[in-house]
This record gives structure tokens, C-alpha cells and sequence, in this order.
């Protein structure tokens, strides 16, 4: 009796060990990632809203910018689970373009990460040309184009710059055409309109039979597979990777190719478009509940908001003391100017990617680059203030035995307040413009919907951003012309 009771004890404690691992694995968000291109954030979806019919609690970080941000996010613990392609680990990631798949594994399990599902289809690059001019210039292979310069060339941005891209094709198939690189989704508007005519392409995309595209022959056999699947951390628990493990060989060619179209064509969203499909495979049993867009744009301007203000306030604390204590000594405040002014040349995206190893994704970083970009203009504004402020004022007060402190927050510092707040207005202004590419690192806001919406092709998206984030510019301006009025004395103000 009492070794059937130790039984049933140990039964129920291992039960008991399993709901609760099962229960503190679901409370744990899983940060699920993708890139900027449509079926990514369909397969990113795919894989989100299975793991949420399980029961698990998912963070997304969709539209991420680029292979290599998306890579170095999920190795430094900022990201669980990505879509990935073979091809683009071998050839972009580890540059080794003779990696075989033990070679693969070996090299993902060195940086610790696995490669677990596949989703069963091969998305590899093609050049894609209209068929109206294939078929006028007789176009049927790459090697084609070498007679025919004239041609537009216009590559996705990452393509232009991979060792596996363009750089790569104009080598081995020795093309005398230039290329200029422009978003992946606005190179096939721009086809339409006749603006171009030479692209990079996926071979799944769904603008190919929208836009009427013909796909030239890889005769040299430049590109390879890119086989799709989920490039996940070598940590993520077992019961996770057994979920996402029914996606294995779920998709092939021809159904990528209608997913994405029906994104791009349709305008379903990837959530929806994903979540049909998994109702319709039988791996989920009903649609999960979608985000209103009320909903969605409140969200997205409360995180827009919160990092415009946190990087306006590190500026107004960091930058106005430090002008102050620089003002005396010209040369110091001439490099503080210039510093200041130099952090503003470097381009947003850069500023971002710079960032990553420091930060990570998410929004320190964002926070970090806006306050930096908010610097040269309280700087240069605090400065101007001050050194506007009449000589015989300063001249006048120290005669009357005024301290420099006394000086600065009696006199200097009530005149030159109009400047400083203006420099402030515009720092907020520039934050708030600068705060949608906080998106491409997973920081969310307003950024979020036009990324998506930019990759997708849909305008609603883009104005469920843009709109938000010119509004949020507009009540900035009032806002700090509000305050001018009651901190700042009328005869001060010019009025």
C-alpha cells in the first residue's frame, strides 16, 4: 500500500513539475522577429500565432532592418525565433560559399543556434525584368544582358551590397550596367510605371504575376538554395521547438507564392493571411483575434510618445547644463558645437546599426540615437541664447557685484530662454520625425505600420503612421508655443 501510494505521490509531483515548467515557459515572452519583406512577416506569423494557440505569451518584433540585425539580435538573446533562408546564412552570414549542411549546422551550433524547421519550399534570388521588355529585347537569361547596357538597373538595398548580390552577378556574368538600390517593394512599382527595368527579385514574391514579370535563367548557376525555415537559439526550450516543429514542410513554392500574393494583392494582412492558413492546414481551430486599428495606432503613438519624451528630457538635462558650463570658454564651446554637429551628419539607420552592439535592440537604443540627433539644436540654441545677451547687461552686472552664478540664472539665462526653448521645439520635432525609423530595430511606434506598410505595399498601414506621427508634430509646436507664453515674459517673446 505504501509503495502504491510513493507511486501515485511522485506521479502527481512529476505532473505537477510539468504543468508549472509548462506554465513559467508560457509566462515567458517569446520574441519572435522578421525582416522587412512581406513573407517574412507572413512566415513570422505563422510561427507567433501557433505558438500563441499553445498557449505561449509572444513579443513580436517585426520589419527589422536587415539579415545581419535580425543575425545579431537573436545571438545576443534579443530575439528567440526568425525566418531565415539557407542560402543567406551561407553566403551573407558566414561568407562561405562552400558551407555544405553539416558545415552549416556545425557553424549555427558555434554561434548557438539550430536551424530546426523547414518550411519545405526554396526561395532563392532571380532578376526580374517586365515581359514586355523581355520579350521585345529577347531576354531569357541572365547572361542575356550583357548586351544590352541601356538597360535601368535597381537592386534591393541588401542585395546591392551582398557578397552574394550584385556584385557578385556583374562579376561572373561580366555586365557593363550600373546599379542604384531602392526598396525591395517600390522596385516593382517602379517596373509598372516603366521608370526600370531590371530587379532583383524572390522566387516566390507575389508582385511576379501582379506586375507581369518575367524571371531570367540563372545559366551560371550563381545563386543557391535558400531554403526556408526558422533560425531559433539554441537555449529555447524544447516544448517550443516541438510546437514549431509542425510547420515542418508545410509550404512549398506554389503556396508561398499565393500567401504573399494574397498580401500583396488582396491587402489581407500577413496576421490574417497567416492565420487562415494555419485554420485551414488544421493547426489551429479558430482565427485569434486581431487588433482594431484604433487599437493599434493608440499603442503604437503611447510608445511613439515615450520615446520622443525620454530622449527629449535626456537632452534638455545633459545638453542645457553642459552649454551653460561651456559658455565661458569659447573654445569648449565650439567643440561641443561641432561634436554635437557631427553626431548629426551620421544617418539615422547607421546611427541605429551602431548602436545594436552597445544596446541591443529595442528601445534603449532608440531612445540613445534620438537623444543623440536632439543634442546640436539645444546645444547651439542654449549657446546662441546666451551669447546674444548685450555686453553692457554683463558689464552693468558685475559692476554691481553680481557673481557669474548670479549673473547666469538672473539675467543671461531669462534672456536667452526664447532661444532655448526654441532649440527644444525643434529637438522634439526632429524626434519625432527620426522616432519612426525606430521600427527597423524593434523599438515599435509609429514606425511600425509604415515599415509594414512600405513592405506590404499598403497605404492604409502607411497612414496609420504617418498620420499619428504629423499630428503628434503639429501638437509638439503648440504645445512648446504654449509654454514660451507662460515661462517666457511677453516683452521677452517680441510681443
Amino acid at each position: 500500500m505504501s509503495f502504491l501510494r510513493q507511486v501515485l505521490v511522485n506521479t502527481l509531483a512529476i505532473v505537477l513539475a510539468m504543468v508549472f515548467t509548462r506554465f513559467a515557459i508560457a509566462q515567458q515572452p517569446i520574441a519572435v522577429g522578421s525582416k522587412t519583406f512581406s513573407e517574412s512577416h507572413v512566415l513570422a506569423e505563422l510561427s507567433a500565432q501557433l505558438l500563441e494557440a499553445e498557449g505561449f505569451v509572444v513579443e513580436r518584433k517585426l520589419g527589422l532592418g536587415g539579415t545581419l540585425i535580425s543575425y545579431e539580435a537573436l545571438r545576443s538573446g534579443e530575439l528567440d525565433i526568425y525566418p531565415e533562408y539557407t542560402g543567406t546564412l551561407i553566403r551573407a552570414v558566414f561568407n562561405e560559399g562552400d558551407l555544405d549542411e553539416s558545415g552549416l549546422r556545425q557553424r549555427l551550433a558555434e554561434a548557438g543556434l539550430r536551424f530546426p524547421v523547414r518550411f519545405g519550399f526554396n526561395n532563392s534570388y532571380a532578376l526580374a525584368v517586365p515581359q514586355s521588355v523581355a520579350k521585345a529585347l529577347d531576354l531569357k537569361q541572365i547572361s542575356d544582358l550583357r548586351s544590352q547596357p541601356d538597360l535601368r538597373f535597381a537592386f534591393s538595398h541588401e542585395f546591392v551590397n551582398r557578397d552574394d548580390g550584385w556584385p557578385a552577378v556583374r562579376s561572373l556574368y561580366q555586365l557593363p550596367q550600373q546599379a542604384s538600390g531602392i526598396e525591395h517593394t517600390l522596385a516593382y512599382r517602379a517596373l509598372a510605371a516603366g521608370q526600370l527595368d531590371v530587379t532583383d527579385a524572390y522566387t516566390t514574391d507575389g508582385e511576379l504575376a501582379v506586375f507581369d514579370l518575367e524571371l531570367l535563367d540563372d545559366d551560371l548557376e550563381l545563386f543557391p538554395t535558400y531554403y526556408a525555415g526558422l533560425l531559433v537559439r539554441d537555449d529555447l526550450p524544447p516544448e517550443i521547438t516541438t510546437v514549431l516543429s509542425r510547420l515542418e514542410g508545410r509550404l512549398d513554392e506554389k503556396v508561398m507564392q499565393s500567401l504573399n500574393q494574397r498580401v500583396v494583392t488582396d491587402g489581407e494582412t500577413p496576421a490574417a493571411v497567416a492565420g487562415a492558413f494555419l485554420v485551414e492546414s488544421g493547426l489551429t481551430k479558430e482565427l485569434q483575434m486581431q487588433d482594431s486599428v484604433l487599437r493599434a495606432v493608440t499603442r503604437n503613438t503611447l510608445v511613439h510618445l515615450k520615446l520622443t519624451a525620454l530622449a527629449l528630457f535626456l537632452g534638455c538635462v545633459i545638453a542645457i547644463p553642459l552649454a551653460l558650463g561651456v559658455a565661458r570658454y569659447p573654445r569648449l564651446a565650439s567643440t561641443l558645437q561641432y561634436t554635437a554637429g557631427l553626431v548629426q551628419t551620421i544617418p539615422a539607420l547607421a546611427l541605429l546599426a551602431l548602436l545594436i552592439p552597445v544596446l541591443g535592440l529595442g528601445q534603449p537604443t532608440a531612445v540613445l540615437a534620438l537623444f543623440l540627433y536632439s543634442l546640436l539644436p539645444i546645444v547651439r540654441n542654449t549657446l546662441a541664447g546666451l551669447f546674444s545677451v548685450d555686453p553692457l547687461l554683463k558689464a552693468v552686472a558685475e559692476s554691481l557685484g553680481l557673481t557669474y552664478r548670479q549673473q547666469l540664472f538672473r539675467i543671461e539665462l531669462p534672456l536667452a530662454m526664447p532661444m532655448i526653448l526654441a532649440g527644444v521645439r525643434t529637438a522634439a520635432v526632429i524626434s519625432i520625425g527620426t522616432a519612426t525609423l525606430a521600427a527597423f530595430v524593434g523599438a515599435g511606434g509609429l514606425g511600425q505600420p509604415i515599415i509594414t506598410g512600405l513592405s506590404l505595399n499598403d497605404h492604409g498601414l502607411i497612414l496609420q503612421g504617418a498620420i499619428p506621427a504629423a499630428a503628434l508634430a503639429v501638437l509638439a509646436e503648440f504645445a512648446f508655443e504654449a509654454l514660451e507664453r507662460y515661462a517666457v515674459p511677453a516683452h521677452l517673446r517680441g510681443s
